[in-house]
């Protein structure tokens, strides 16, 4: 009996060993790329390293866009749509990243059609277009623990600050932008009494003497008009300027965040899909939906800096934690590209599965 059981071992070996190396699971790496596989309903988690595959996780149906908890351990996907591709979904799908599997999901019930997810003052914000609303949502409790609306229609990307006081959100269908400030309400003298151990006295806006209690608050939306198809945004390093990828006009609006206002409107492609700040906040990278080049904008003088090929249409983009490199989807190649930020050129790429879409950076801590 023993040859049969070794012929049959032999048979068994290489079989095993034909498995492409990129599709083995192995650990998570950190830090680590993560790619979502929209057609697929996967995240892939990617070594930025040696560009290759170490995992496939289920992301829930119709995965969207990812965001990271602080401490690189847990991921958060947006199932935008419902199952087999219904009305919108009600979901965001979390996985962990060390053990590679999806946990159980946030029900956000009427919230339908979640997309854009950020992170700010140890929450988690996302935005549900059908409600025209941003969430926040605790995740110790993983429930959603206020939200507010913004009265346009598709509310889409999100971008926190990073203490959760100030939330950016852009409305697809309304060309526009919500800008959601926390602002201290001034209170009548007196205010609230303080009992033993209490909150300390706190100076009202406009100056006079302190009041006891601790300084209310509450939110103001502000909504500001950009262009047709606003979609991709990104916050400047400085916290001073709003860019905002208008698809349909091909246009960049320039938003000034303390005066509410356009400062200025740029060309752009004939379809940006998203843009990012390089970290030094030099450069502004804009994806095209609609070509094979990737633009790349003077962050200063506002001018084209250069096209960086793609060899097929961009669409998320992320950049690594220390301001080396870019990440682009290519959705039309099922591949995402690695784009050196010295020479701006594409030095590597990762072939995925079918959709890939959002980007996120994971570093463990």
């Amino acid at each position: 009996m023993l040859k049969p059981l070794l012929a049959l071992a032999l048979l068994i070996v290489p079989i095993h060993s034909s498995v492409p190396r990129e599709f083995r699971r192995a650990p998570t790496p950190t830090p680590a790329l993560l790619v979502l596989e929209k057609e697929q309903n996967t995240l892939v988690i990617v070594d930025p390293a040696t560009l290759a595959i170490v995992a496939r996780v289920p992301a829930g149906d119709d995965p969207h866009e990812v965001s990271v908890s602080d401490d690189g351990r847990i991921a958060w996907v947006t199932n935008y749509r419902g199952r087999n591709g219904g009305p919108g979904g009600s979901t965001i799908t979390r996985i962990d990243l060390v053990a590679q599997k999806a946990l159980p999901v946030i029900q956000l019930g009427a919230l339908r059609a979640p997309h854009g997810l950020a992170t700010g003052g140890g929450k988690l914000f996302v935005t549900a277009e059908q409600a025209k609303v941003v969430a926040r949502i605790d995740p110790a409790t993983n429930a959603v623990d206020w939200m507010i609306g913004t009265g346009e229609d598709r509310t889409h990307m999100v971008a926190v600050s990073h203490d959760g006081s100030v939330i950016l959100t852009t409305n697809v269908n309304s060309a526009s932008v919500s800008i959601i400030e926390q602002r201290t309400i001034p209170m009548p003298a007196g205010g609230p009494p303080v009992g033993p151990g209490g909150p300390p006295p706190f100076a009202p806006p406009g100056g006079g003497p302190p009041r006891n209690g601790p300084a209310p608050t509450d939110w103001h939306v502000t909504n500001v008009a950009v262009g047709k198809g606003a979609e991709g945004m990104d916050l400047s390093p400085d916290g001073k300027e709003l860019w905002v990828a208008n698809a349909q006009d091909a246009t960049i609006s320039i938003v000034d965040i303390a005066s509410h206002r356009v400062a200025q409107t740029i060309p752009s492609t004939r379809a940006a899909n998203r843009l990012k700040f390089t970290l030094d906040g030099m450069y502004v990278l804009v994806s095209d939906l609609g070509g094979n080049d990737m633009l790349v904008i003077d962050a200063k003088t506002r001018a084209p800096h250069t096209h960086i090929a793609m060899g097929a249409n961009s669409e998320g983009i992320v950049m690594s934690a220390d301001g080396t490199r870019a990440y682009t989807t290519l959705n039309s190649k099922d591949a995402v590209a690695a784009i050196d930020l010295r020479t701006m050129k594409v030095v590597g790429e990762v072939r995925t599965g079918r959709g890939p879409d959002g980007l996120a950076w994971a570093a463990q801590k």
